[in-house]
C-alpha cells in the first residue's frame, strides 16, 4: 500500500498508526534494500509531496539546515557548505551515479544507515545533528548518538528525519575518500575528515563496521602529527565483515593508507583557506 500525505503532519500520523509503515523518499536506497528483502515494510509513506522537508536554509546563528528530501545531485552543490563543510559536498558527489543522484535524497540514505554509504562517516565528522520528526514532537540527535548499528538508527517507530543540521562552518578543509571497486559502487573503506585553523581534527572511518568509526585517541594522534599511529589505532578498532567487495582484513590493511592521503589533503585545504 503507498500512501500520498499532503502534509508532515498527515505523513507523521501514518507513520504513528502503522509500526511496520516506511516512509519513501528518493527511493534510490530503500527500493534497493526492498529489492533484496532487507525490509518488507506493510505499507510505504510517500514524502514527495512535503514541502516542510524541502530546501536548504541558514539559520540566524549560521546553523546550515538540510532539508530531508534535498537530492544527492543538490547537496552537491550548496553554495553555503565552507570549510571542513566541503566534505560533505564531496562526499554527494560520490554517491552512485547522475541518476541516482538526482532521485536520491539525503534524509532517505541517513534514515536507513547502510554501513557502505557515503553520508554517515562525514555526518560524523561534520558533528552534524538529525531533525526527528514524529507524533510527540521534533527532537534532535546528534550523529554520534543517531548511527547505532547495521541498518539501525535512532530513530523510534512512528518518527522520520525532517532534516541534517551542521554547526556554523568554521575555516579549515575537509576530504572525503572513499575505494570502490568501481565508480559509484559503495565504499570498501570511506574516510571523512576535517582540519579546523587551530588544529582541532576529526577523522571518521566508513564502511569498517555496523557504524562509522570515530576515536578521540585516533583525532589526538592526527593533531600531533602522529598520522601512522592514528591509522594503526582505527585499523585495529574496525570491525568489518568479508564479502563479496573486499575481505575484513583488507579493508583493515587499507584504513591507514586512505587516512595518511586524507589527512595530507585535508591540511592542504586548511593552509590555503
Amino acid at each position: 500500500m503507498l500512501h500520498r500525505p499532503e502534509s508532515l503532519g498527515e505523513a507523521v500520523g501514518f507513520l504513528s498508526s502503522d509500526a511496520d509503515a516506511k516512509p519513501l523518499a528518493g527511493g534510490a536506497s530503500l527500493v534497493a534494500m526492498l529489492n533484496a528483502r532487507l525490509v518488507e515494510p506493510s505499507a510505504l509513506i510517500s514524502l514527495a509531496r512535503l514541502k516542510e522537508l524541502r530546501g536548504v536554509t541558514v539559520l540566524a546563528d549560521g546553523t546550515v539546515r538540510i532539508g530531508a528530501m534535498t537530492r544527492h545531485r543538490e547537496v552537491a552543490e550548496i553554495s553555503a557548505l565552507a570549510g571542513p563543510q566541503e566534505v560533505l559536498r564531496q562526499a554527494a558527489a560520490a554517491i552512485a551515479n547522475p541518476t541516482i543522484r538526482a532521485m536520491g535524497t539525503i534524509g532517505g540514505s541517513v534514515a536507513l544507515n547502510d554501513p557502505g554509504a557515503d553520508y554517515p562517516p562525514v555526518l560524523l565528522a561534520l558533528s552534524a545533528t538529525m531533525e526527528i520528526v514524529g507524533s510527540s514532537g521534533t527532537r534532535h540527535v546528534a550523529a554520534a548518538d543517531y548511527f547505532l548499528d547495521w541498518y539501525t538508527t535512532a530513530l523510534a517507530p512512528g518518527e522520520l528525519v525532517a532534516a541534517v543540521q551542521l554547526p556554523p562552518a568554521s575555516a579549515g578543509g575537509g576530504v572525503y575518500h572513499k575505494l570502490a571497486r568501481v565508480a559509484g559502487d559503495f565504499a570498501i573503506v570511506s574516510v571523512a575528515i576535517t582540519v579546523q585553523t587551530g588544529g582541532r581534527v576529526r577523522a571518521v572511518i566508513g564502511a569498517c563496521g555496523p557504524r562509522p568509526l570515530s576515536l578521540e585517541e585516533a583525532d589526538a594522534e592526527l593533531e600531533r602529527g602522529n598520522v601512522a599511529a592514528a591509522g594503526t589505532l582505527l585499523a585495529e578498532a574496525a570491525d568489518p565483515v568479508d564479502d563479496n567487495r573486499a575481505s575484513a582484513a583488507y579493508r583493515r590493511r587499507i584504513i591507514p593508507r586512505m587516512l595518511g592521503r586524507a589527512f595530507t589533503e585535508a591540511h592542504a585545504q586548511e593552509r590555503a583557506s
